[in-house]
């Protein structure tokens, strides 16, 4: 898959997970609190829908190369000196 190809599938399952974690929480809230008479059972759906959103979230930051910024905060943890524990430095 070419490279900006794979940036606008990314970008796309990122937003769709967005968009269904967002309405999932909007829907679990307003059969909570609202006077609609919304079938529980489409709550209980709305909550697994957060879940399902991550997923394509992540998906999409995967195939779209967003994942890089974890790598790099990977790299400072176990790279840096400042932030390795050292039992010669004293701590502050």
């Amino acid at each position: 898959m070419k490279r900006k190809s794979a940036e606008v599938i990314g970008n796309v399952l990122m937003g769709m997970g967005m968009v269904v974690m967002v309405g999932g929480v909007g829907y679990s809230i307003l059969a909570e609190v609202s006077q609609f008479n919304l079938p529980q059972l489409f709550a209980h759906g709305a909550i697994m829908s957060i879940f399902i959103g991550a997923l394509l979230w992540l998906a999409g930051a995967r195939i779209g190369g967003r994942e890089r910024v974890a790598d790099r905060y990977w790299w400072v943890k176990h790279f840096d000196k400042r932030c390795q524990n050292n039992p010669r430095r004293p701590s502050h």
